[in-house]
């Protein structure tokens, strides 16, 4: 059963420095960004009319980009009205949207919650305008205490705050500081991403991961236990490796993905996750215009993932959860033999890092966390030998 949808809003002022999103750059030009996001949003609708769908109605739907902020509330109405007409909304579904501060007033922010938003993800990346100028970022810090200001006003109950850790310049001092001023601001939810070099970015042409100016392992290993240590004791949850919640607001749609469950995916660059189908948009408007024209057949020109790659990616994603994996629902979809090599496997692994806590096999925290895929890349050698050797020498069924 598919209860999730993830749209791709696209549009940025620009692009930030560690970015390699599918975007549309369309600086501060309001007439142009709004030509191309009504031409934007009429071709997403045209796909979410030629989706096949079945139900139930949808439990989560994410708007991710890109600045969804930049899109006007009424294009996020005609959108959450074309989910509704095609698949069908819940009543009580998790609706989440991506804004940056400086993007948004108090009454586009009221305008979004009166279409269907209940849920906001902040872009917040630091609490020092220095790293946010040399992350390429087009907010300051005094936009953040004035867009968090307005999701008080506006009576946003559900928000989340995106924090990078490992910046550029950024000592441990720095981002010990940003911690507190994210926690001072009380958002119900943090996610703390670790900067990861991405090719191509304006980031991989400046620095080489490890070397001056960025942290090295060691540097980057506190950080992550620190923020462990400083989050849980002011009231969060550590439920993913990357994210905190206070009881009861973990991100519901995110948790889709870790789960491997069924999702559609709207919009250039994404992904949907149907009847153990992927299918993944072309990254540019351009392509993405003309796979439009092919529909509804290009929906259908996908294989079905093969049960090894779908077994190892069920793992890896969910013991990225603190509740780590049900060894029975696991053999209720794939061959007993195959969780018989995973409990092989893990009973050789550090207890400090991974442990089987009745039904449930997961990573502990936070040194499992910090070391998770080591432990899942050990995990998946071990179970390949096993079963490997189980079949008498006949290949494993990866692609």
């Amino acid at each position: 059963m598919t209860r999730a949808a993830y749209i791709h809003l696209p549009f940025c002022r620009r692009r930030c420095f560690y970015c390699d999103f599918p975007i549309t750059v369309v600086g501060d030009s309001p007439t142009l960004a709004e030509s191309l996001i009504q031409e934007y949003v009429a071709a997403l609708c045209q796909e979410i009319a030629h989706t096949p769908a079945e139900p139930p109605p949808l439990q989560t739907i994410f708007f991710g980009g890109g600045t969804p902020s930049l899109v006007p509330p009424q294009y996020i109405g005609q959108l959450l009205e074309a989910l509704d007409r095609q698949i069908g909304i819940a009543q009580g579904a998790e609706i989440s949207m991506e804004m940056d501060p400086g993007t948004f007033d108090l009454k586009q922010l009221q305008g979004y919650l009166k279409v269907g938003v209940n849920r906001v993800s902040l872009g917040v990346q630091a609490f020092d305008d220095e790293l946010l100028r040399v992350c390429g970022r087009s907010h300051d810090v005094a936009d953040v205490e004035q867009a968090v200001a307005m999701l008080h006003r506006a009576g946003v109950a559900n928000w989340s705050m995106d924090l990078i850790s490992g910046l550029p310049q950024q000592s441990l001092a720095d981002w010990q500081f940003s911690l507190e001023q994210a926690i001072a601001l009380n958002p119900t939810h943090l996610s703390i991403y670790d900067l990861i070099i991405e090719p191509k970015t304006v980031f991989s042409k400046r620095y080489q991961p490890e070397a001056a100016p960025l942290p090295t392992q060691e540097q980057a290993a506190a950080a992550y236990c620190f923020t462990h240590k400083r989050l849980t004791a002011a009231g969060y949850e550590h439920y993913e490796i990357s994210n905190y919640a206070r009881p009861g607001f973990a991100c519901r749609h995110n948790q889709v993905y870790w789960r491997n469950q069924p999702y559609y995916g709207f919009g250039m660059g994404a992904t949907s996750y149907l009847g153990h189908r992927r299918l993944s948009r072309p990254r540019t408007r351009r392509e993405y215009y003309q796979w439009l024209q092919s529909l509804p057949e290009s929906l259908n020109q996908v294989s079905p993932d093969a049960q090894w790659d779908r077994w190892l990616e069920t793992l890896m994603l969910g013991l990225r959860l603190r509740d780590g994996l049900s060894l029975t629902a696991l053999a209720d979809e794939f061959p007993m033999s195959w969780v018989e090599a995973l409990q092989a496997a893990a009973a050789n692994m550090s207890p400090e890092m991974l442990s089987l806590t009745g039904d449930r096999l997961h990573l502990t925290q936070p040194e499992g966390f910090l070391m998770a895929n080591t432990v899942i890349v050990t995990l998946w050698e071990a179970m390949e030998r096993s079963v490997f050797h189980q079949q008498q020498g006949q290949p494993l069924p990866i692609h």
